[in-house]
């Protein structure tokens, strides 16, 4: 290859380039800042966001547990089962299965089994939900969540448990918004088998 054909770089490019050898590439974004002996990069901020709200939406439905523990005194918790199952020729038996252990280990009861079929919805919006995850029927469009609000709010029941957040919602604000209207409106809890985690950016 010609010296007169090679691709010619600044100085800076070829320093960072030297630089990095050797070292993992990294993929986080944002510039590197300086440190000791070398530089570092910060987190993502998406990252730490989907983190932080993990955390939060667990901490807001914690709380509603903690009110609905103190509440019943030495009294088992009343649950009402809940699922979403996929198809109107699904089962929500495997469901039932795994949600009766989780009552059993925990001590709750059982008031009633609840359950709806996914419904997808279509839109050019996609929350922040994993690959895997649908866009469903908000939670209150569901004639079974209807039911179990109508039951908690009649006090036949103190909470919800389900096998995890994305049988209630994907969405973030949607799913932050269901937590807070069982806990202020409803005196209710809203229990997972799996726990939130940071959702995966689509």
């Amino acid at each position: 290859m010609s010296p007169h054909n090679a691709v010619k770089h600044g100085a800076d490019v070829l320093s960072l380039v030297a630089f990095d050898r050797g070292r993992e590439k990294h993929t986080g974004g944002g510039a590197p800042t300086a440190g000791r002996d070398h530089p570092s990069w910060p987190r993502t901020s998406a990252q730490v966001k989907r983190q932080s709200r993990a955390g939060q939406l667990r901490g807001l439905r914690q709380h509603f547990y903690r009110q609905a523990v103190d509440a019943q005194a030495d009294q088992p918790l009343r649950v009402l089962a809940y699922s979403l199952v996929p198809s109107p020729r699904a089962r929500p038996d495997e469901d039932w299965g795994t949600l009766q252990a989780e009552a059993d280990q925990l001590g709750y009861a059982i008031a009633a089994r609840l359950h709806d079929v996914a419904v997808p919805v279509t839109t050019t919006y996609f929350p922040a939900s994993s690959a895997s995850q649908g866009v469903y029927t908000p939670p209150w469009d569901r004639p079974g969540w209807r039911e179990a609000e109508r039951q908690l709010r009649e006090g036949l029941a103190d909470g919800v448990l389900v096998l995890d957040r994305h049988n209630i919602s994907s969405d973030d604000d949607e799913y932050h918004a269901v937590i807070k209207h069982l806990g202020e409106h409803c005196r209710a809890f809203l229990h997972l088998v799996i726990s939130e985690e940071p959702v995966a950016p689509t």
